[in-house]
């Protein structure tokens, strides 16, 4: 199916890997031009860049941390040549494993800098090349819903998140801007594969139970939602949290 996105200009923090990987990927096979950032050099980097070289068209691989905002303005400054920004998805983001006991101040404000300030930082200085049409997408957790140990500054951040993006619905509705949510399920990636076999096989098989389609979701089940929110056939979807979970309890 045409989603009409061909020449469409995106933007999607955090795109080296995994979900965002995925994103980066399916944008750019479905014709649009891609900018995406990464914080650190790996191999990873250079293979994007060699598959999107392989798809074709004009896509930009840029180093960037979201929680700064003079990186964040060199971020924005290679999607300037077009005059104008269709899509972006705000994805990167940090998480790991901490007892709430034992969370430190400095890694609470990592964790918020990157999660929230680094999305409001993104969409704010991307303002003036969204406008009637564009669709911005913020990559969240089913986790908010229910709760999980060892990870409550994450699970805040995506919290605020979804109050974020409802309320520039609201107040930037009137310019034709859309801001929708996906709430994800357990998503495989490849840090999972990174993990010992038996934690891995474990964790899979735990999760595959609690989830109604019996399997975890792929980068492509988010990507196709990302799509979807950023064709017209979502035109007058706004304010909402799209869940792509797999139908998980």
């Amino acid at each position: 199916m045409d989603l009409g996105l061909a020449g469409k200009r995106a933007l999607v923090t955090g795109g080296t890997r995994g979900i965002g990987r995925g994103i980066v990927l399916a944008l750019a096979r479905a014709g649009c031009d891609v900018v995406t950032c990464y914080r650190t050099d790996s191999e990873a980097v250079i293979s994007l860049e060699r598959e999107l070289k392989e798809i074709g068209g004009t896509h930009h691989v840029v180093q960037a941390d979201v929680s700064d905002p003079e990186q964040v303005s060199r971020l924005i400054d290679e999607c300037e040549p077009g005059g104008r920004l269709d899509i972006l998805v705000n994805n990167a983001a940090v998480i790991n494993h901490v007892p709430y006991v034992n969370l430190s101040i400095e890694e609470w404000r990592r964790t918020l800098d990157t999660n929230v300030t680094g999305p409001h930082l993104v969409i704010q200085t991307a303002l003036p090349l969204l406008g009637k049409g564009s669709s911005v997408i913020g990559i969240s957790s089913k986790s908010i819903d229910v709760g999980i140990p060892l990870r409550a500054h994450y699970t805040a951040t995506k919290a605020a998140l979804h109050g974020l993006y409802r309320s520039l619905a609201k107040e930037l509705g009137g310019e034709g801007i859309r801001f929708n949510i996906l709430s994800l399920g357990m998503t495989h990636t490849e840090q999972i594969d990174a993990l010992p076999a038996a934690q891995r096989d474990a964790m899979i098989s735990r999760y595959d139970a609690m989830t109604a389609l019996g399997r975890w979701g792929t980068p492509d089940d988010v990507a196709g939602a990302v799509l979807w929110l950023a064709s017209d056939l979502a035109a007058y979807v706004t304010g909402a949290v799209v869940a792509v979970d797999g139908g998980i309890s």
